[in-house]
Order: structure tokens, then sequence, then C-alpha cells
């Protein structure tokens, strides 16, 4: 899978709905909320507490900010070269 397709993919899904960017926070808030309560692993979420569970939200995160990027005007490409570069670049000024 490349990016592009990934993006055709879930346009397929959503459609051309567009999010504005505080409906983009809401989603990724319930997403990272997602996270947690893994992360927490409270007894009532322990059918939810497994592997599989984990790959889905990660998944997920990843799946929906390619088309949130569009969203919002970007190129999902772009922005994941633009992450890389400072990514690499943090790890070079030692900030590890």
């Amino acid at each position: 899978m490349d990016i592009q397709e990934l993006l055709k993919r879930s346009r397929r899904i959503w459609r051309n709905k567009k999010l504005t960017p505080e409906e983009i926070v809401v989603r990724f808030g319930v997403n990272l909320g997602d996270f947690a309560r893994w992360v927490r692993n409270s007894k009532k979420d322990k059918r939810t507490h497994t592997d599989s569970e984990l790959k889905k939200e990660i998944g997920n995160t990843i799946f929906s900010m390619i088309r949130w990027a569009e969203d919002l005007g970007y190129d999902p490409e772009e922005c994941i070269e633009l992450a890389i570069q400072a990514q690499e670049k943090f790890v070079k000024g030692g900030n590890r």
C-alpha cells in the first residue's frame, strides 16, 4: 500500500466529506482516548486489552491522519516527509 492508495480507499469509505480542524481534533481525541484506555488496562476493559485492539487503534490513527491531512488541504506525503525530516533532525541534535 502506498499513501495515495490509502487516501483513495479512505475517500471510498468516507466519500468527499471534509472535516474542519475542530472536527479533526475531536476525532483525534477519541483515538487518543482509545490508546489511553488500552494503556490504563482497567478491569472493565479486559476484553479489549489485546494486541489486536492496539494494532487496530494504531492503524485507525494512521489511516485517519492521511485523510485528515488532505481535508486540511495538505499533501499527506509531504506531511510525512516533513515529519521524517523533523525526527531525523531531533535525533541528530541529541534530543533522544
